[in-house]
């Protein structure tokens, strides 16, 4: 019987956990989270922060889900692996042995170069420890910076302005959520935010977080001093500005590691007998066969589920992760997907009305591939939007539908059935 070490208890490797279980019934396996909380999800904690769930509504799932399964889930923090002895070595002292190891320690916050960043009322949104602090500070009526307007601080920011706060958002880029939008999509979404109420300010930096008198500074504990001159009063800091691999502790391992730990189509690293999933693996990318770190929750669980296949014996192979992103921003939803800023020489479809917040950018490829769909960006369109994702992994020639498109963009539906009904035609 084979011992199975998971280190991370997120997403991915919970659902590697899971599937190595369900694939293998008797094997021993032990999940290693780091946080006194039992494994949690932390794209619930901004509806934590605005009390539609209780903190258990974060757990991703019940407290006896994993005893119940024969997962044995303890908490710790790995100090070091030692691969020639299979042994990870706990921070307490402890050492596991292991006969095969999956790495899914996720990633941390970066905390930006800056003058008061290590002030008792800035923080992060990370953890349920972070929740507990904001929920405590950022109160109707008091003045929150959000220092970030990428994807996850988009999603703070939505639950900002449930608890009825003064925010005030700046992010160093020319448009909100420059990684997902472009800057028709990134300009349209900083609109609809102003028009909300919502202060932002694009192409800010933050030079320094002070602290200062609430007598004379409208009660408020802090001064947040941008590269403008200006400054913005606030009760609460909160630092959305990107996350980092937890890869520190796997340094002297042998591990081959750059941007994150590199994995083959398996999950499997340069050690056979060691996987890594999720936030810390860098994987291959669908659109582009380049091996990258893909921050997102959907990739840490595919991750998981193929690198708990392969640790149970089976044969699974990854197709690569599609660059996907789907955000609602006080009822404004934006998607992109693939290669959504798209190719040189590739040709583009585009439907931009911004008086009523509706955009569709369609980016084709080029050579061979000149009629498939590689990447979309939308604003404000609900129906169909499944069917870009459908488009860009199916690879589908759409023919003279291209130019439909071109002219069109909105008939992308249409374009999906005679596609997909002229395969079948073709393969039947």
């Amino acid at each position: 019987m084979k011992h199975h070490i998971i280190i991370g208890a997120g997403p991915g490797g919970v659902v590697a956990a899971e599937t190595l279980r369900k694939t293998n019934p008797t094997d021993q396996i032990t999940l290693i989270g780091d946080e006194a909380a039992p494994p949690y999800s932390r794209m619930a904690i901004p509806y934590l922060l605005v009390e539609d769930i209780e903190e258990s509504g974060t757990f991703l799932r019940a407290t006896d889900h994993y005893k119940n399964h024969g997962i044995d889930y303890i908490q710790g923090r790995v100090a070091n692996i030692d691969p020639n002895t299979k042994t990870c070595v706990l921070e307490d002292g402890s050492n596991l042995s292991y006969d095969e190891l999956c790495i899914a320690t996720g990633s941390t916050p970066i905390s930006p170069p800056i003058e008061g960043i290590d002030l008792p009322d800035v923080h992060s949104c990370w953890t349920l420890e972070d929740a507990r602090q904001i929920s405590a500070l950022a109160t109707p009526n008091s003045n929150v910076v959000l220092m970030g307007a990428g994807f996850i601080g988009c999603i703070i920011l939505e639950s900002l302005v449930k608890r009825k706060v003064n925010l005030s958002v700046i992010e160093m880029g020319s448009r909100m959520v420059p990684r997902m939008l472009d800057e028709n999509a990134g300009g349209l979404l900083k609109q609809w935010c102003i028009e909300d109420g919502v202060g932002v300010y694009t192409s800010t930096k933050v030079n320094a977080i002070k602290l200062a008198d609430p007598d004379i500074n409208n009660g408020s504990s802090m001064q947040v001093i941008l590269d403008n001159g200006a400054s913005i009063n606030a009760d609460l800091v909160i630092s959305a500005t990107g996350v980092k691999p937890n890869i520190q502790f796997l340094q002297n391992s042998g591990l081959e590691i750059d941007q994150g730990v590199l994995v083959n189509n398996k999950m499997q690293t340069n050690i056979p007998n060691i996987y890594a999933v999720g936030d810390v693996a860098q994987g291959m990318d669908f659109s582009t066969g380049e091996y990258t770190v893909q921050a997102i929750q959907p990739t840490a669980t595919d991750h998981g589920r193929i690198a708990g296949l392969n640790m149970a014996g089976k044969n699974a192979e990854h197709n690569g992760s599609l660059n996907m992103n789907i955000l609602d921003t006080l009822g404004l939803i934006s998607t992109s997907y693939g290669l959504w800023m798209g190719q040189e020489g590739g040709d583009t479809a585009e439907i931009y009305t911004p008086e009523v917040f509706k955009y569709m950018n369609l980016r084709f490829g080029i050579d061979d591939e000149s009629d498939v769909l590689v990447g979309a960006t939308t604003i404000g369109l609900t129906q169909h939007v499944g069917v870009l994702r459908g488009l860009i992994e199916s690879k589908i020639h759409l023919g003279e539908w291209k130019q439909r498109l071109i002219n069109n963009p909105m008939r992308i539906m249409d374009a999906y059935v005679a596609s997909t009904q002229e395969l079948d035609n073709v393969v039947h």
